[in-house]
């Protein structure tokens, strides 16, 4: 698998460029993503841990951007850890849900909780910062969660900018067609992303708790200028470029005084 960009945006471009395409797709995989959920909650998540316990069930979004799609996805996992509760007999025992919201720095927060629903079932809050590293206090966090994010890159690989590097991207903003060391660099800065997060995950979680990713992914048997985000991209990207060199055309004929 392969990040396609930065947690920033695609090789430095604002991620927001693309959300609501995104979220349009997202939405399709949080209605597919519902079975498969219930199921994880239903055979996996350990209530017996919790029982007894006044402090609410924690659960995480990571990635949650502004859209509606979180708020859908929570109310199905806080639903199906109710239903779990029920199905065991301790339907007076069911917690209160403590919700945290997760997302960059820059994203805004301000539009996502006047946006909450009203009628919801739990307690919320917002986390801003990247999800690569810890962000909550080990054993704190009940259920984590994660869609369509992880994808993003915590940072664009340094050799893919440099123009003396075999791994120089020519200013492209994504891997799409690129030669064998721009996909190498790619590689192998999702591999360190990925370490990082998982073991961030893993001091967060509790015992029993249950860790749901959702990632997108390109098969080895397809290209990535097959698909249609790489196609997107590449032509985002050619436009950047088309524009970066009108205005630095600009900049150099406008004569000084």
């Amino acid at each position: 698998m392969l990040g396609s960009g930065a947690s920033e945006g695609v090789a430095g471009v604002d991620r927001s460029l693309g959300e609501r395409g995104h979220n349009l797709w997202a939405r399709g995989v949080v209605e597919a993503a519902k079975e498969k959920i219930n199921e994880a909650i239903a055979n996996h998540f350990d209530i017996q841990t919790f029982f007894g316990s006044k402090n609410p069930v924690c659960i995480v979004d990571l990635g949650c951007s502004t859209g509606a799609n979180t708020f859908i996805t929570l109310q199905n996992i806080v639903e199906a850890i109710k239903l779990k509760y029920k199905s065991k007999g301790v339907n007076a025992q069911i917690p209160d849900f403590l919700v945290f919201f997760n997302d960059n720095v820059s994203y805004d927060f301000n539009t996502l909780f006047k946006s909450l629903p009203p009628n919801r079932q739990y307690f919320a809050a917002g986390v801003p910062g990247p999800f690569h590293g810890c962000l909550f206090p080990k054993a704190s966090l009940h259920l984590i969660h994660s869609s369509c994010a992880l994808n993003w890159l915590s940072k664009i690989p340094i050799e893919v900018m440099d123009e003396s590097s075999p791994a120089w991207n020519k200013g492209r903003i994504h891997y799409t067609n690129a030669k064998k060391g721009v996909l190498e660099a790619y590689e192998t800065q999702f591999a360190k992303d990925m370490e990082s997060f998982l073991f961030s995950r893993a001091q967060e979680l509790v015992v029993g708790g249950l860790l749901v990713l959702f990632v997108p992914a390109v098969p080895d048997v397809m290209s990535n200028s097959d698909t249609f985000t790489g196609t997107e991209l590449d032509i985002l990207g050619s436009c950047l470029m088309d524009i970066a060199k009108v205005v630095s055309k600009q900049f150099l004929s406008v004569k000084p005084g």
